[in-house]
Parts: C-alpha cells; sequence; structure tokens
C-alpha cells in the first residue's frame, strides 16, 4: 500500500501507511555505540533534587547524600580530559578500597533517577562519562572487542550500569575482567540492580562459578541499601486489555510515525538484529502497533524481547497491541526461573507504555 494510500473508513488525507520493524536493518557504527551510552531520555530532567524520599524509608534520604558525596568527588584533571592520556604511557597508581557504589533495592524505589542523577551530578564532560544497562554494556564488548572496549572507557571518569545482571557464567567472567581493567584505570563505577552483589548468582545457573566471580566484583562496590516496597509483594502490574486487529490497524495509520507488525513475525526478525542494534531499531518511531499478540515462545525470544522493551521503554515510544495482554507474554515457568526480573521489568515497561497508547485508538 502505498503511503498516499488511505487505511479503509478512513480521510485519504490524514493516513500514509505505518513503518514496519521488520523492514528495518539498522546498521550502527561502533562510535555511535559508545556516544549514545547516556541517560535515557526520559531521565534526561531528573536530578537528586527532583527525587522525593519516601519519609518511612530513611535509606532513601541517605542514598541521596552519599550519592551527591560520591559525584562531587569525581573532580580534578580527569574530568575535563587532561588525565585522559597519561604522560608516557603510565597507568595510575592502583585505587584503594572500593572504587564505586551499588544502589540494591527493589524495583521501583528510584534506582535509576539517583543513578542518572549521579551521572548528571559528577563534574565531567558527558564524553569521559558513561551509562547504559549491563546488556547495552556486554553488547558493547561483542561490537567493539574486550580490548578496544577497556581502551574506550578507561578514558572515562564514570561508568554507571544499571539493571546489573549475570545471566550466563560467560557474560560474569566478561563484566569481572572488564570491571577490574577499568577500575585499575581509575574509572568509577555504579551500578544498579535489585539484589546484593554476592547474593546476584543464586537461583541461577553454575551457582559456585557466580559466587566465585562476584566476590571479585563485590569488593570494587560500596554497596548502598535503598529500601521501599519490593515489586514481588505488588504483583504482576494488570495490563489494559488489548484492541482488536482492526483497531490497531486503523491507528497505525492514523498515527504519524507509527510501525505495524505482526508479533510473531517481529518476534522472528528480532533473532536477525543484534540487540546492541535495537535502538536503532526504534528510531524515530510515533508508535509501535502490533496485531496478534501471543505468548513468548522460548527463553531466547524473551530474552530479546526483554531487550527491545526497554529500548521502548527508554525512548518513551506508546506500544499499541491486539491479541494476549502484556502480563500475559510469559509463562509462570519463565516468570519463576533465574531471569523473572527481567520478565517483570519487561511486563511492567510494556504495560506502562500500552497506558500511554490509549490515546492512539479513535484518532
Amino acid at each position: 500500500m502505498s503511503s498516499s494510500t488511505a487505511f479503509p473508513g478512513q480521510s485519504p488525507l490524514a493516513e500514509t501507511a505505518p513503518l514496519s520493524l521488520c523492514a528495518r536493518k539498522p546498521r550502527v557504527p561502533a562510535d555511535r555505540l559508545v556516544a549514545e551510552m547516556v541517560p535515557p531520555p526520559r531521565f534526561d530532567s531528573v536530578r537528586f533534587d527532583t527525587y522525593v524520599p519516601d519519609p518511612n524509608q530513611p535509606s532513601q534520604s541517605e542514598a541521596v547524600t552519599v550519592l551527591a558525596g560520591f559525584a562531587a568527588g569525581l573532580g580534578g584533571s580527569h574530568a575535563t580530559g587532561a588525565g585522559r592520556r597519561k604522560w608516557f604511557g603510565r597507568k595510575p597508581a592502583a585505587p584503594t578500597g572500593p572504587r564505586g557504589v551499588y544502589l540494591d533495592g527493589g524495583y521501583g524505589v528510584g534506582k535509576t533517577h539517583l543513578l542518572a542523577s549521579l551521572w548528571h551530578a559528577t563534574p565531567a564532560e558527558p564524553s569521559l562519562k558513561a551509562f547504559g544497562t549491563f546488556v547495552e554494556l556486554t553488547n558493547l564488548v561483542g561490537a567493539l572487542g574486550f580490548q578496544q572496549t577497556v581502551q574506550t572507557l578507561s578514558g572515562h571518569r564514570l561508568l554507571c550500569i544499571d539493571e546489573f545482571e549475570l545471566d550466563d557464567p560467560g557474560d560474569t567472567v566478561l563484566v569481572s575482567s572488564l570491571l577490574s581493567r577499568l577500575v585499575e584505570n581509575g574509572v568509577a563505577l555504579a551500578a544498579t540492580s535489585n539484589t546484593l552483589p554476592g547474593k546476584l548468582g543464586e537461583g541461577r545457573f553454575a551457582a559456585a562459578d557466580f559466587l566465585r566471580e562476584i566476590q571479585g566484583l563485590s569488593a570494587h562496590f560500596r554497596p548502598l541499601r535503598i529500601d521501599g516496597e519490593d515489586y514481588r509483594h505488588r504483583g504482576l502490574p494488570e495490563a489494559p486489555p488489548p484492541y482488536s486487529d482492526e483497531q490497531v490497524t486503523r491507528a497505525a495509520y492514523a498515527t504519524p510515525g507509527a510501525s505495524l507488525d505482526d508479533f510473531p513475525g517481529l518476534l522472528e526478525h528480532l533473532a536477525r538484529v543484534h540487540p546492541s542494534r535495537y535502538g536503532a531499531l526504534t528510531d524515530e518511531l510515533g508508535a509501535v502497533c502490533l496485531t496478534g499478540v501471543t505468548a513468548v515462545p522460548d527463553q531466547s525470544t524473551a530474552l530479546r524481547l526483554v531487550v527491545l522493551a526497554d529500548r521502548l521503554y527508554d525512548r518513551e515510544v506508546p506500544v499499541l497491541a491486539s491479541g494476549l495482554p502484556f502480563d500475559r507474554l510469559f509463562s509462570d515457568e519463565m516468570l519463576n526461573g533465574g531471569y523473572r526480573k527481567k520478565y517483570f521489568r519487561a511486563i511492567s515497561r510494556l504495560t506502562a507504555l500500552a497506558r500511554d497508547a490509549k490515546d492512539l485508538v479513535g484518532q
């Protein structure tokens, strides 16, 4: 259907054919991957003074105080780039004590808000600060190679890692080695997760290997507990009821910059696109419209969908769908398994984006 063709029953002047995620095959240069390691757009304006601590949770106020002090201590010549290249290639003296802070707390207590606030408050040029999810960090290594990633990030003052996850032994060794090298080169670290560093491997594969590696990682961080209502006590968020295929299709034609795809077809397409390119896959989208949403068939597919959900949420792209509601995407086995936190996060984020999309129906 051409871009000037109207969807049946709609005004031809108002309608354009929607985009298709399945038709996109982005190629992302490595320098873009590094340049995009900044807080997501929805956290552009957050600061420590915009975080509202729960008066019943004193650890939240304490976290703001500790992080503000941590940021203030990250100034110096390195912050302006003067210390980026050491004379005669000499490495800096190995720092003593923890070189980072680890924000530990349940879902929804504002860890990402605080982590982004730390990034904004650190007195260094944006090019000398990096912010990304754990998955984005491992994807960066996949794109650049380990040594190039070490070289690139060693010039940074601060590396912020959101949603710190250790999902397999390979990633455990990779991240442990990377962070150790960065600490040796004077990079400060900050991370968020839903569990303490020493407990990340519990209930996952090769627990002995996890615990051995995690003990080394733990030494790099000062754990900072942030108490609050835990997501497991809230249960799954209730997703809004899905729309019909016709409603979703009409909305896709009526919404500028919207994409329209069959959900099973999109899942197949994600398998052919490296997760490091999912951000580019969603460039300049006004909305994502999906027909025929079904339960995700397997864990590999589910984990790819989690990454896409993160990228859509970062960019605040509404998601309109027909088929199953988003709180039924993952099986009980998945929700009770080692990746349950990722699946809960994906459901929560897709549900929020589905609520944002309700105004698209009836345009």
